[in-house]
């Protein structure tokens, strides 16, 4: 049987999709059958968005075991060598190609084709969806995509000035505003749960946002449900204290009640803890953070911008790559505005700046 090798474009870093890898597999499994007739085939596929190209070659292994040629022979005597690259006398040809290689080969190209040009519709249609949804809630123009996630996660140090002093500070829950990327991406992170417009769960939804919700219990006030579903689609649910207290006004065994209590309260309602804190106001003291180490909490993300209804805050002067950004569910009876109004104002900015909103989870 003749050697077969079969090279195809890894889907997940080139962009090619599932229908075009299923078609270079079943491309490849057509000519594995067809090279038992004893051909040496080489398949290649490669592809790039607008096009595709795929290269059959086939060339019979001389002298090899199954591909039909006859091995070199000594003439007897009284005879003469046959001419070079004629068959002696008498001697086996190489074999015929099977019927059926080139239709198979033909019908792959063409299968790989048809995959190119379906994900390239598929991918159009989305755009188009994304840039439909984009202008039903508002806002010029669609949300920028998110870039890959980083291979590897990792945690921030304690931002410059947020850190605590005493010894035994190894170890603590590192304070930080901003995750360190290259990639032109912030990171939304909401705060509380008192407006549970499902508005809000569905502009998020049809507009691919992805985010974090730091919750209080005092806020969420028993509609779980709503995280629930917030949940379901793709928000991270994480601690922001049981009562939404000033902790560094508490005794550290209130502290505790505060941050373990939501732990438990997060681990009842959806089965797991939290592993990212957020301290009320951003404030914070020592006990703070060794009570939130020994809570399960890995890390402690504030913020770096600040949403509101049709304005910005920045603690900086402007957005930077990696920056966290702060809004809350409230609606009009907190804001002259409401939580769509503070969306749109936020995923306009971002955009106009040139930045996608990335999943905070996915890079620390």
């Amino acid at each position: 049987m003749g050697k077969i090798r079969f090279t195809a474009t890894n889907p997940r870093t080139s962009g090619v999709g599932p229908a075009l890898a299923r078609s270079a597999a079943l491309l490849g499994a057509a000519l594995l059958v067809a090279g038992c007739a004893g051909t040496e085939t080489s398949v290649r596929t490669s592809s790039a968005p607008g096009g595709s190209a795929s290269e059959v070659s086939g060339a019979p292994a001389s002298g090899a075991p199954g591909s039909g040629l006859a091995g070199p022979e000594t003439p007897s005597p009284g005879t003469s060598a046959p001419a070079s690259g004629a068959p002696a006398p008498g001697a086996p040809g190489p074999a015929a190609a099977p019927r059926g290689l080139a239709e198979e080969a033909r019908q792959g190209t063409e299968a790989i084709r048809g995959a190119v040009e379906a994900e390239a519709r598929e991918a159009e249609a989305r755009k188009a969806a994304l840039l439909a949804a984009a202008r039903r809630w508002g806002l010029p123009q669609a949300p920028l995509l998110a870039p890959p996630p980083p291979r590897t996660k990792s945690l921030p140090a304690t931002r410059r000035g947020f850190g605590v002093n005493g010894p035994r500070t190894r170890g603590l829950p590192p304070v930080f505003t901003r995750v360190p990327t290259s990639d032109r991406v912030v990171f939304l992170t909401i705060d509380d749960g008192v407006d549970q417009d499902p508005a809000t769960l569905r502009m998020l939804r049809e507009l691919h946002v992805p985010y974090t919700a730091f919750l209080s219990d005092d806020a969420v006030d028993g509609g779980w449900e709503y995280f629930r579903a917030a949940h379901a689609q793709g928000a991270a649910l994480q601690n922001h204290t049981l009562l939404h207290r000033y902790l560094p006004g508490l005794s550290r065994a209130a502290q505790r009640h505060e941050i373990c209590g939501m732990q438990d309260t997060l681990r009842r309602h959806y089965g797991r803890a939290a592993t990212l804190f957020r301290p009320p106001y951003g404030s914070y003291n020592r006990d703070t953070l060794e009570v939130a180490r020994s809570c399960g909490i890995r890390a402690v993300p504030l913020w770096e911008a600040e949403v509101f209804p049709g304005r910005v805050v920045y603690r900086d002067s402007d957005l930077h790559p990696g920056d966290l950004v702060l809004t809350h569910f409230q609606g009009r009876a907190q804001w002259n505005g409401s939580m769509a109004d503070a969306l749109r104002t936020f995923l306009r900015t971002v955009t106009e700046k040139g930045y996608a909103v990335a999943r905070l989870e996915d890079y620390i």
